[in-house]
């Protein structure tokens, strides 16, 4: 027998499926090789000198951290600190990580109290102007650093930006990808749909928030993080370029940890919008749901 919230976690899935809707949804397609997706959209770009710093938190991910190294330090953006904050992993990663020579790869291992605290580890050892985290089983796609730097480059006024999403397997196949509308404070105070991996940061507003990633959260901080950025008064754009995969795979996620995950949310949506504020803001998921069919539409005539 199906509990009443997978039950209606099924039912949700049939009806976005219905109506086109891929956001939510983590495997959409049969596998297939990375196609044009995967391949930098050219953007105005003039030479800067921003520097990245990008932290890992990594525990017994050995699987699939070679890859997510060789992501960001394949980059054709030469300046990137990248730090690996490893909580003592007892599977292949040490063995994995010793093997990348790289001088802007820095590496620690240490015990700490969690992802979050990780995260807070690694930017506490930084020093770029930009900023991001990504999972040790997720990647960034060719060029996005660049992409990216252009972006902040050409729009000083924005604060904090991300992309659109592909989904890959256990063996990097690509399963789904998600095209999003326009941001939208609103919508994003409901839900979210902000892919973690394509999100990056100046280093000012990370300080004007305090610096730090919630570490009571195990789930939700990137959640927590863009609307701390949103309190803030933080200029947010979404950039509507492909710039970073997420990986799902079995080991991701129990069913403990998914019901701890949406407990989290729960929690999050409370903190920053109240219960009278989401009936009023929920035409605006409507819309936002709308404009991200719409888009998906044009994907398939293409």
């Amino acid at each position: 027998m199906l509990s009443g919230n997978r039950k209606k976690t099924r039912f949700g899935t049939r009806i976005k499926q219905m109506l086109g809707i891929s956001l939510g949804r983590f495997h959409l397609y049969d596998a297939r090789p990375f196609g044009a997706e995967s391949r930098p959209q050219t953007r105005p770009h003039r030479p800067g000198r921003l520097k990245f710093s990008i932290v890992t938190p990594s525990y017994n991910q050995g699987q699939y951290i070679g890859a997510t190294v060789r992501s960001v330090l394949s980059q054709d953006y030469p300046f990137v600190e990248y730090i690996i904050q490893d909580s003592l992993s007892t599977d292949e990663t040490k063995q994995v990580l010793a093997n990348i020579d790289d001088q802007r790869l820095n590496v620690y291992f240490e015990k700490d109290a969690g992802q979050a605290d990780a995260i807070n580890r690694g930017f506490r050892r930084s020093n770029g102007d930009l900023m991001a985290y990504l999972n040790s089983d997720d990647l960034l796609l060719p060029q996005a650093l660049s992409q990216i730097a252009a972006y902040f480059e050409i729009n000083p006024h924005v604060d904090v930006v991300y992309a659109n999403r592909i989904i890959v397997d256990e063996r990097g196949a690509v399963i789904g990808h998600w095209l999003l509308p326009p941001h939208c404070s609103g919508v994003t105070r409901l839900v979210d749909y902000v892919p973690q991996e394509t999100l990056f940061w100046r280093r000012d507003i990370w300080e004007r928030i305090g610096g730090t990633v919630d570490a009571s959260l195990q789930f939700a901080m990137d959640w927590d993080l863009i609307l701390k950025f949103q309190t803030a008064g933080a200029r947010i754009d979404h950039i509507p370029l492909f710039t970073g995969a997420f990986r799902v795979h079995q080991l991701q996620k129990t069913q403990a940890q998914i019901i701890a995950g949406r407990q989290e949310m729960a929690r999050v949506r409370e903190r920053y919008t109240s219960r009278i504020l989401r009936g009023f803001l929920f035409p605006l998921h409507l819309l936002y749901l709308g404009k991200h069919m719409i888009l998906n539409a044009k994907q398939l005539n293409l």
